[in-house]
């Protein structure tokens, strides 16, 4: 088949088409106008492109990492991996591409390489076979534990599929005189950054995201992508989700947040009710809360777990794969 391995040639254009339109694994997140709303000295780009001829069948969103010793794929995004083709959806080719990738890397000095893989539910079409070459390549594998909904079972009754516990609280919220809404403007995402920024706080870390970066993914960049719910009690914002959405089909919570001064009100229970109720009237899919584990899926939350399923929820993996290259692999 010869399939080249080269560097990211700066077609922006090209490389989104295929990710968004000829790949079977590709979201917005693996774009390059997601990707470039980094500042241009925050990663060292050396992102990779794989051609059957002059024709793009894989991309691998990369950036370097130790002193330009590991191809990481990528930091700057929640998940990256390799973004492959239907057409070269072979055994044969992906098994190529796995040799063509690391002659490459190994070439071009490279000593490690690491990748963010695409979770299935975000998937269009099933990958298992690139796991069974990261298996067969000897790729050490890190699992993370995903929470998500299939949202067919709550169209009906959503509140029916909780746990006994969970719509008790959801019913105690009722009482509140809680607002949920959507968010439009700057200044109530701002609102919401501002609760997210004491949630995270408290919990003694930071935002990966600016303000900024809101507005500019909102706003520049995936409008119809990206979008941000608060809950409000008397007009004051008592906690928020910033949501993805993923092929018109998923619905992602990213930084679920509330305001612990109102936690007794049970303004988060509220919150991600309304949030699977909007889910199901965009005719979405599935519902995905996002991870429970930390340190490569090595520690598992079981308070936040607990929290998660008590909505209903199954489970998925997130899988990271890790290599060190050697020169006689």
């Amino acid at each position: 088949m010869s399939l080249t391995a080269e560097y990211y040639n700066g077609n922006e254009t090209e490389w989104d088409r295929f990710v968004l339109f000829e790949s079977i694994n590709g979201t917005f997140l693996q774009t390059r106008k997601f990707i470039n709303y980094h500042s241009s000295d925050k990663f060292k780009d050396c992102s990779v492109c794989i051609r059957k001829g002059e024709k793009l069948v894989a991309v691998i969103l990369g950036c370097l990492q130790e002193n330009g010793k590991t191809f990481f794929a990528h930091k700057g995004t929640t998940f990256g991996g390799i973004t492959v083709s239907k057409k070269i959806y072979s055994a044969t080719a992906v098994d190529e591409l796995f040799r063509e990738l690391e002659r490459f890397l190994k070439e071009e000095g490279f000593v490690k390489l690491y990748l963010k893989m695409v979770p299935t539910i975000f998937q269009q079409e099933n990958t298992d076979l690139i796991d069974y070459f990261l298996y067969k390549y000897g790729y050490q594998c890190y699992s993370e534990l995903n929470y998500y909904l299939k949202l067919d079972r709550y169209k009906n009754d959503a509140v029916a599929q909780f746990s006994s516990s969970k719509r008790r609280d959801y019913r105690y919220s009722l009482k509140n005189g809680f607002v949920f809404k959507k968010l439009e403007s700057r200044a109530e995402i701002a609102q919401f950054y501002s609760v997210l920024q004491k949630n995270l706080q408290k919990l003694n870390l930071s935002a990966v995201h600016t303000l900024e970066d809101l507005y500019d993914l909102k706003f520049n960049r995936f409008y119809d992508n990206i979008e941000f719910f608060g809950v409000y009690y008397n007009e004051t914002m008592v906690a928020g989700s910033m949501i993805f959405i993923f092929n018109n089909e998923v619905f992602h919570t990213q930084y679920l947040s509330s305001d612990e001064n109102y936690l007794k009100m049970f303004p988060m229970d509220y919150l991600i009710t309304n949030l699977i109720k909007t889910a199901i009237d965009k005719h979405m899919r599935l519902f995905s809360f996002g991870i429970c584990t930390e340190d490569q899926g090595r520690y598992l939350n079981f308070g936040l777990s607990r929290f998660k399923e008590g909505f209903g929820t199954e489970y998925c993996i997130n899988r990271s794969y890790e290599k060190t290259l050697t020169v006689n692999d």
